[in-house]
C-alpha cells in the first residue's frame, strides 16, 4: 500500500521521473552500507530482538508520513528522509529474516520455506496495490500510509510469538566496545573471504546483482507508464503493480509446487533469461493489455529466478556463514537496486523510460545466456 501511495505521492510533488528515481534510491541505499553488518548481526547477536527493535522504527516513519500528508506540511525532502530511514531498517532486518527460515524449519524444509516465504511476499504485492486503489478512495493517501504504519503490531506480535530452539542465535556482543567493533569487522572480512573462494555461490550473486541493476528499475518507472503511456489514474497505477504482483505469486507457488525439484541451476538461468525478456518488451510495448500481460510475466519470471537462488544459496553455505551470505545475496539484489533506480531515472528523464528500460532488460538478458552457457557448475546445481 505505502509503496504505491508514495510513488503517487512523489509524482504529485514533483512531477518528474528522476524523483522517483531518487525515492527508490533512497529507499535502497543504505543496503549498500549496511547489509553486509546486517549479515553479521545476524551471526552474532539475537535475530528476533534485531527484527522487532527495527520494525518498531519502520512502522513509526510510516505513521510520521500519514501525519505529515494530513497536516499537509509533507515535501519531496521529507518523503525522501522517511524512504532512507525505512531502508536503514530492512538493510539491517533482512538478513536476520532470512537467516531464520533455516533456524525454524532446518534442511529438509527449507526449498518449500522459502517458496513459501516468496509467495506471502508476492501475496502481499497483490493485495497491497488492490488495496492502496481502495484506501486511496475512502481515507486517501495519507490514510494508506497510516495502514501501513499500524500492520506493523501484526508483525512484531508474530515476531514475539516466535520460538527458536535452545542454542539457536544464542550468541551475544558482550565484549567491550572496541573488541566488538573488531570482531565485526573481522567476522565480514571472513564472510567475504569465504563467498570469493566459492565460484558457484559468486555466480549465483553476480546474477542476482546483474537482475536488480538493470532489471528491477522498471517497478520505479510504472507511475511514468501509468500517467504518460496509458493515461492512467492512480487506480490504473495500483492495478498495473497488483498484475505485476499477480506474476511473482503465481511463480512463488509454482517454486512451491515444485518443492525439492532438481535444475534449480536451470531455474535461476531461466528466470533470468525470462526475466529480461519481458522488461524490454514491456518497455517497448504501447498497448496496455499487451504491457499488462509482460508486467505479469517478468513478475513471474523474477521471483522463479530469485526464489530459487536463495535456496541454492542456503544449501550450498554453511551454518556459521548463513548470516554473512544472505546479506550478501541481498547486497546484490537490494544493495544494487539504488544506483539503477537512480542512474534509470537520470536515464529516463533524457532519454525515455521506453528506452532506459529496454536497454536494461537487454542486458539482463545476454548475462543470463552467456552465463547458461559458458557456466558449467552453475547449470548443473541442484
Amino acid at each position: 500500500m505505502q509503496a504505491g501511495a508514495q510513488a503517487w505521492l512523489v509524482l504529485l510533488l514533483t512531477d518528474s521521473p528522476f524523483w522517483l528515481g531518487l525515492d527508490a534510491f533512497m529507499a535502497t541505499i543504505p543496503g549498500f552500507f549496511l547489509t553486509l553488518i546486517g549479515g553479521v548481526f545476524a551471526d552474532l547477536v539475537d535475530r528476533r530482538r534485531l527484527l522487532i527493535a527495527t520494525q518498531i522504527v519502520a512502522g513509526t516513519a510510516a505513521i510520521a508520513l500519514a501525519i505529515l500528508v494530513w497536516s499537509s506540511l509533507v515535501n519531496k525532502w521529507l518523503v525522501l528522509g522517511f524512504s532512507f530511514v525505512t531502508g536503514c531498517c530492512m538493510a539491517l532486518a533482512s538478513p536476520s529474516y532470512l537467516a531464520m527460515t533455516y533456524d525454524l524449519v532446518g534442511r529438509e524444509d527449507l526449498a518449500n520455506a522459502v517458496a513459501l516465504n516468496s509467495t506471502q511476499f508476492q501475496l502481499s504485492r497483490v493485495l497491497g496495490p488492490a488495496l492502496f486503489g481502495v484506501g486511496f478512495k475512502l481515507f486517501g493517501m495519507g490514510g494508506c500510509f497510516f495502514v501501513n504504519g499500524l500492520s506493523f503490531i501484526d508483525v512484531i506480535v508474530a515476531l514475539q510469538m516466535v520460538k527458536l530452539n535452545a542454542g539457536e542465535n544464542t550468541n551475544r556482543i558482550a565484549a567491550p566496545k572496541v573488541k566488538t567493533q573488531q570482531r565485526v569487522w573481522r567476522e565480514l572480512v571472513e564472510g567475504i573471504r569465504y563467498v570469493s573462494k566459492r565460484p558457484r555461490v559468486f555466480s549465483l550473486l553476480i546474477l542476482s546483482g546483474v537482475n536488480s541493476f538493470f532489471g528491477a528499475p522498471y517497478f520505479a518507472m510504472v507511475p511514468i507508464y501509468a500517467r504518460d503511456i496509458f493515461h492512467l489514474n492512480e487506480t490504473g497505477l495500483a492495478w498495473m503493480m497488483a498484475v505485476a504482483g499477480s506474476g511473482a505469486l503465481g511463480g512463488a507457488l509454482l517454486t512451491a509446487f515444485l518443492g525439492e525439484i532438481r535444475s534449480k541451476g536451470w531455474l535461476v538461468l531461466f528466470g533470468s533469461s525470462l526475466f529480461g525478456i519481458c522488461v524490454t518488451s514491456f518497455a517497448i510495448s504501447t498497448n496496455l493489455v499487451v504491457s499488462m500481460v509482460f508486467l505479469f510475466s517478468l513478475g513471474f519470471a523474477l521471483v522463479v529466478s530469485v526464489a530459487n537462488t536463495n535456496t541454492l544459496l542456503q544449501q550450498l553455505v554453511t551454518d556459521s556463514m548463513r548470516g554473512r551470505v544472505m546479506s550478501m545475496f541481498i547486497l546484490s539484489f537490494m544493495g544494487t537496486m539504488p544506483f539503477g533506480n537512480i542512474i534509470a531515472g537520470s536515464a529516463s528523464h533524457r532519454f525515455g523510460a521506453p528506452h532506459t528500460l529496454a536497454f536494461g532488460g537487454i542486458v539482463v538478458t545476454i548475462v543470463a545466456v552467456m552465463m547458461g552457457i559458458f557456466n558449467k557448475r552453475l547449470r548443473q546445481l541442484y
